[in-house]
């Protein structure tokens, strides 16, 4: 008998897909091995790890896999609507089989169904091919092997955070041993809490892919999206929502920790938490696709928050839980991806006072005193509540902070932060319009003018012919053209013109955009921030330089990923994502920039 050919080591890299259930989310490579995934939460430790075991190229210890003998190639696609993905493997001879990914969800009794668990069905495509299934999870970031037990139709893998329980219609033997056996038809996996499986395997499996994709497709298919780069928009839809921990409403940054922004850059962060400020947009922009639902929830675990800040304080970011406590802290022993660790847990950035979150949060409530069909709309408890914020933001929109790229090391009065202090005022105003209370309306109004006129008297620089980073400052940073964006200034004005000409000659390369041109804590920033890229095309379009802007854009869309998604970061020489994924800023890129530059509907149906 012909020996199997040693498993491949394919090289780390983000040609990542997402699957998850807004419960639990995982990772994907290219062959269709699970690289990523934490349980029982996002920002649990992971039980698939792989992706920051890679020095060398992607293990087998930390992923859940199905390896083909003598891989020739390999095809990934979401199916269109949904979050299942579907991988063919073919080998040399032409044999294949398909992968299904999925964790399920879907209406049962009346209610979301979503537990943690995954799914994956196998089946022979053509021949007798060969396949080998290992499942490794790890316990403790590696430190802890799993105890395996050994029952009827599953194994069990105990670990010090969680057990899970894979049921499978594959022989338990071939499993549990890595055996290389002929798939004469197709077999299941069910990977999630250590309970009884009431159903039978292959029959549960088929029932829960069935009633996921219905689920995915009907929620598709009530979103309101822009005539162009349809496809575009749903899967980044898609990605943003299975980025909310639905349980509790918040949204994370990113799936992912430590991925590095550049190579060896030492920028290695952990996203999986809540960033009030990223949030904001995720909501927005899926509120312009009228879906509001992922806003209705999110503003339960908001007002949490608002509601019991400390004397009005208010972190730049908390648990999905609410945890205020996110301490920072390498893990020592994991190499880290493709080697560049250090890999961290907790976010130092909890510590922060970062001003601009006072905007956010109000930002992020404002469309529930405004929209009529929500469930529960804005009341003046809410506006009450909201006022504190606003309080905040007046007291602190000219003191120095560490600004919306979170430096470590220095503290200025930021020209964002005190944007979205601005905002905060502006929007506070709009709403005592709409609860009939016209001293707070005034009020707010005061206010929101005199910190306008503050940030076009010091933000301003002569000599840059540009609005800065900083008041007084003279350097520039791409998220002073969220002015446009939040409606500080009318995009036509001078100033604003001027400044993004002035973007153009000093962070831009080409359509990618760099976040500032000063060095930080770090040096000099080497990569795209791709939300600035995105930010740049929605200037450009308000401005009145279209095709620019759709030139850049479709120039953006072509660095996706091969299933659509993206990372934070950008190398513009090579192309090459880097940063944590997938990032909820650059989906929301995707978003924004379609519904503000495709072509009406009007006319066409």
């Amino acid at each position: 008998m012909r020996k199997p050919a040693p498993p491949a080591r394919p090289r780390a890299s983000l040609d990542l897909a997402l699957i998850g259930n807004c419960t639990v989310g995982a990772l994907l490579d290219a062959t269709g091995s699970i690289v990523w995934c934490c349980m029982p939460r996002f920002d649990s430790p992971p039980v698939f790890d792989a992706l920051l075991h890679s020095p060398d190229g992607l293990p087998l210890d930390g992923t859940l896999s199905v390896e083909l003998e003598d891989l020739a190639r390999a095809e990934q696609a979401y199916d269109p609507g949904t979050a299942i993905v579907r991988t063919r493997l073919w080998d040399a001879q032409g044999q294949g089989i398909e992968l299904a990914d999925f964790a399920p969800r879907f209406i049962n009794r009346d209610r979301i169904f979503r537990p943690v668990q995954l799914v994956r069905r196998i089946r022979p495509l053509a021949g007798h091919p060969r396949i080998r299934i290992t499942v490794r999870p790890h316990g403790d970031w590696g430190r802890s092997p799993p105890t395996v037990t050994r029952g009827s139709h599953h194994l069990r893998y105990v670990m010090p955070e969680v057990t899970l329980r894979l049921n499978t219609s594959a022989p338990l033997t071939y499993v549990a041993d890595g055996t290389w056996f002929s798939l004469h038809g197709p077999v299941s996996l069910l990977l999630g809490p250590d309970e009884t499986l009431v159903g039978g395997i292959d029959e549960t499996a088929r029932e829960f892919e069935e009633q996921t994709a219905l689920y995915w497709r009907h929620w598709s298919r009530r979103l309101a999206v822009p005539l162009q780069w349809q496809d575009a928009v749903i899967r980044a839809a898609i990605t943003l929502k299975l980025c909310q921990y639905e349980d509790t409403g918040a949204i994370v940054a990113a799936l992912t920790t430590s991925i590095p922004e550049a190579p060896n850059s030492g920028r290695n962060w952990d996203y999986r938490y809540c960033w009030l400020r990223d949030a904001f947009f995720v909501v927005r922009a899926l509120n312009g696709l009228a879906e509001v639902g992922t806003m209705e929830s999110y503003l339960q675990w908001l007002y949490n928050v608002v509601r019991y800040a400390d004397n009005g304080h208010v972190q730049p970011l908390y648990g999905i839980g609410l945890e205020r406590e996110l301490p920072e802290a390498i893990v020592g022993h994991v190499p880290g991806y493709r080697g560049m660790g250090p890999v961290r847990v907790g976010n130092q950035a909890q510590e922060h006072f970062q001003h601009d979150v006072y905007g956010s949060v109000v930002l992020g409530a404002a469309q529930a005193f405004h929209d009529h069909r929500l469930l529960r709309r804005g009341d003046d408890s809410d506006f009450a509540a909201l006022e504190v914020m606003g309080e905040q933001a007046w007291r602190l929109h000219d003191q120095p902070d560490a600004g919306i790229w979170e430096l470590r090391t220095r503290a200025r009065v930021h020209t964002s932060s005190a944007l979205m202090c601005w905002a905060a005022c502006d929007r506070l105003a709009r709403i005592a319009d709409v609860l009939a209370l016209p001293q707070r309306a005034a009020l707010w109004r005061e206010r929101a003018t005199q910190i306008r006129e503050l940030i076009l008297r010091r933000a301003w620089s002569d000599r840059r012919q540009a609005f800065v980073e900083s008041l007084d400052g003279e350097h520039l940073d791409a998220s002073v053209l969220l002015m446009a964006e939040v409606g500080f200034l009318p995009p036509q004005d001078p100033r604003f013109v001027a400044t993004v000409d002035a973007m153009e000659r000093t962070l831009c390369d080409g359509p990618f955009v760099r976040r500032y041109e000063a060095a930080d804590d770090f040096g000099t920033p080497e990569v795209a921030f791709n939300v600035c890229s995105f930010w740049r095309i929605d200037a450009l379009a308000r401005i009145g330089r279209r095709e620019q802007a759709l030139e850049s854009f479709e120039a953006l869309l072509a660095r996706r990923n091969p299933v659509g998604l993206l990372s934070e970061d950008l190398a513009p020489a090579s192309g090459e994502l880097w940063g944590n994924f997938p990032q909820t800023y650059s989906m929301v890129g995707i978003v924004n920039g379609a519904v503000r530059l495709s072509a009406p509907w009007e006319g066409v149906v």
